[in-house]
């Protein structure tokens, strides 16, 4: 017996309990019956026709795609500057500075959802809507942006930057000419990233949403009704099928350019 089987094993029985439930959502999608139960009573893709007959449903898909264009563009612009300050400038505080912009990524989601709702309702007195969804979907987002893009400004080899500024181009020219091209694949890769995290956020769109929601906090209202599973089912199919294509695409273009020495990068 080969050595590492005992690790193999793991590593299958791993992926197994994380992935098994998601992976048995679009068998269920296909089921011809109302509810996903075993064995299947029959195949039809009748759910993925009948999904696109439900307005709201539809209304809800549109506002998460115009709440995660918005956000994946703003948390970008907001990442590249920052990504560029850490990387190449030292300055006091950049341990804390790092350190706040990627706390998001360790306090829980349910604790950053009621601290923006309080600072919403409260202190700034505004109204919840898809703008108060935005904002808190931007603060979650941006950890991952900056991460990505700073794993790319740290793979290419800095004397280009350098040789652009002997040569007279200024900050912003080289940043321009030098530094934005080689820095391309992270730029795309973080708006993937963004849109994706945006697109699927459900806890802080629950608490922050108005009138109008998002995708997500829809499918969970809906899950209360036995005749909408079927469509909810379908449409979550869909999602995962393109969230997948999507982080797929976002880690290829990341890896594509400039090659380099950084481990973290193959």
């Amino acid at each position: 017996m080969k050595k590492g089987w005992g690790l193999t094993v793991y590593a299958v029985l791993f992926v197994a309990f994380v992935y098994g439930p998601v992976l048995i959502l679009p068998l269920f999608s296909f089921n011809d019956n109302t509810f996903a139960t075993f064995p299947l009573t029959g195949f039809t893709t009748r759910h993925y026709v009948d999904m696109l007959g439900q307005r709201q449903m539809i209304a809800s898909l549109m506002n998460s795609l115009r709440i995660g264009l918005a956000v994946t563009v703003l948390a970008t612009a907001i990442a590249i500057p920052a990504a560029i300050s850490i990387t190449r400038y030292r300055f006091p505080g950049k341990p804390a500075v790092l350190s706040m912009l990627m706390l998001p990524l360790v306090v829980p989601s349910i604790v950053l959802a009621v601290a923006l709702l309080v600072i919403i309702l409260r202190f700034l007195g505004l109204p919840l809507s898809l703008w108060t969804v935005a904002a808190g979907h931007v603060l979650v987002a941006l950890p991952f942006c900056v991460s990505v893009l700073i794993s790319r400004l740290e793979g290419f080899d800095q004397s280009l930057e350098e040789a652009s500024r002997d040569l007279g181009c200024s900050p912003m020219q080289t940043f321009r000419r030098v530094t934005l091209p080689l820095a391309m694949p992270g730029v795309i890769s973080s708006l993937l990233l963004g849109f994706i995290i945006s697109f699927d956020e459900f806890v802080i769109a629950f608490f922050l949403t108005g009138t109008e929601n998002t995708l997500p906090v829809y499918l969970y209202s809906q899950l209360r009704f036995p005749n909408k599973l079927p469509g909810t089912l379908a449409l979550g199919s869909v999602i995962l099928v393109v969230s997948t294509v999507l982080v797929i695409t976002a880690e290829v273009i990341r890896k594509r350019g400039v090659q380099t020495d950084n481990p973290g990068d193959y």
